[in-house]
């Protein structure tokens, strides 16, 4: 089977041979590790016990909370934290890009305070708020905006724009595919293969307590399993929301001219293609993956690194599919939208998020990318590393993983055993065996050197 080509403006590196690891000394290490983490974390197991009592699972989000518990966070500066144990972390997992400029950012601070002086919440238009999405659409190359205060709210109004627009109903999305917290999208985001169907026309496993409506799931990398979708259900879809590079499964690349079939399906058709950007967004480059990966989309969501640490998040588009806003279609409403602190993150955010900053931060991540990858070719381990922009990871295969069926191949043990390892030495990366690593503004060689001769330790360890 002939290898397909990833988008030349993204990153994988795969192993020049491996071998495999022994499953009896990955349960060993991993139980080693779980002892250490309790014995080492004694202050966050305190916490936790105590927050379970006014908190479920001791969390405000279900995916903060993993076994045995989570590291309680009291302080964050730069590129590290410290937990209530009094231990300094690297964080590598960043707010999921939210914190790409870096723990109390310096610009960002300076305008949150001066915006102190004249207010914190108007609910009516502002200077500010015109400002603000002036500078976005600019940047990302859009007509009209809207802004929320969640990833979920912006592909849940999105997705309400592109029915209002169309008068249809149906959504099309990819399987394995993560796209917040809202009723259509809560479909097939990592679905058990025993209900998940045929891997080249998947069902739309329907999420706990979730009512989508009309749903079809299809394959990423697979434009013919697209347009089957498209051809036989075309009169009720209205539209297709897909990232335009996973970052819910490790990250997954597109293959080399997927994304422009994509684009020229949905016109054939007259779908509208919405790009959730909540995840790449400015972690892939200062215009954001659309742009650079040379497709437009009708419909663009943003949320995480546009904020610079605040909660704000932003639909929108071409004037043309932001029109139902406008004529009353789709009514667009929230108490906090344009809250003017974020509006002052946005300004700092516009001035710090420059080509020459980012690139300095790719290169880094870049650098760990290659000199892990040499450390996997080393000690033969089963894994290859992927990144686009300023986010990478290292998957636990020796094979591209292209779609959800790939992903689910990977090796979750060695995946978990990692997860806890890094925790256990210094290292706070997202919680879930299938995120991705953040380079900020804020993390320099000293930091890269860190986790490079983490992963070297790591690696040793794997091999005995």
């Amino acid at each position: 089977m002939k290898t397909q080509t990833h988008h030349p403006q993204t990153f994988r590196a795969l192993p020049t041979h491996s071998k495999p690891l022994d499953t009896n000394r990955l349960a060993v290490l991993f139980e080693q590790q779980i002892a250490l983490y309790k014995s080492n974390l004694r202050s966050s197991s305190a916490e936790y016990e105590t927050a379970l009592k006014s908190i479920p699972l001791g969390a405000h989000s279900t995916f903060q909370s993993f076994d045995p518990y989570p590291i309680s966070i009291a302080s964050a500066k730069g590129a590290w934290m410290t937990d209530v144990d009094g231990r300094k972390m690297l964080d590598l997992s960043m707010g999921f890009g939210s914190m790409l400029a870096g723990h109390l950012n310096p610009e960002v601070i300076a305008e949150l305070k001066a915006t102190l002086d004249v207010g914190t919440l108007y609910t009516a238009p502002s200077p500010d708020s015109r400002d603000a999405a002036e500078r976005l659409c600019r940047r990302f190359g859009i007509d009209q905006i809207r802004f929320t205060n969640s990833g979920t709210e912006s592909t849940m109004y999105a997705i309400r724009t592109a029915r209002a627009y169309t008068g249809k109903e149906g959504v099309v999305k990819v399987e394995g595919g993560y796209h917040g917290s809202g009723d259509a999208v809560m479909v097939s985001t990592k679905p058990p293969l025993d209900k998940a169907g045929p891997a080249d026309s998947p069902n739309s496993v329907i999420g706990n307590a979730s009512v989508p409506g009309e749903s079809y799931v299809v394959p990423f990398n697979n434009i013919q399993a697209l347009e089957n979708v498209f051809e036989k259900h075309y009169s009720t879809i209205a539209c297709f929301i897909v990232e335009p590079v996973l970052e819910n499964i490790g990250i997954v690349l597109p293959d080399e001219g997927y994304l422009e079939a994509v684009r020229q399906l949905c016109d054939q058709y007259k779908i509208i293609l919405i790009f959730d950007e909540v995840k790449t967004g400015l972690t892939a480059g200062p215009q954001g993956a659309a742009q650079r990966l040379g497709i437009t989309p009708d419909l663009i969501c943003m949320a995480k690194s546009i904020g610079g640490g605040i909660p704000l998040a932003a639909f929108g588009g071409k004037e043309e599919f932001m029109r139902p806003v406008t004529d009353g279609r789709m009514p667009h409403l929230g108490t906090f939208n344009g809250h003017i602190l974020a509006m002052a993150a946005v300004r700092a955010v516009d001035k710090i998020f420059t080509p020459t900053a980012l690139a300095k931060a790719e290169s880094l991540n870049i650098q760990a990318l290659t000199r892990i990858q040499e450390m996997i070719d080393i000690y033969e381990l089963p894994a290859h590393t992927v990144g686009f922009g300023v986010k990478g990871c290292v998957t636990w295969s020796d094979t591209p993983v292209r779609n959800y069926r790939d992903y689910k191949a990977t090796n979750f043990q060695v995946a978990e055993l990692s997860f806890i390892w890094s925790l256990n030495h210094g290292i706070m990366t997202p919680p879930g065996l299938d995120e991705q690593w953040l380079i900020s503004l804020a993390h320099d060689q000293a930091e890269i050197d860190f986790m490079v001769n983490d992963f070297k330790e790591l690696a040793k360890t794997l091999r005995g």
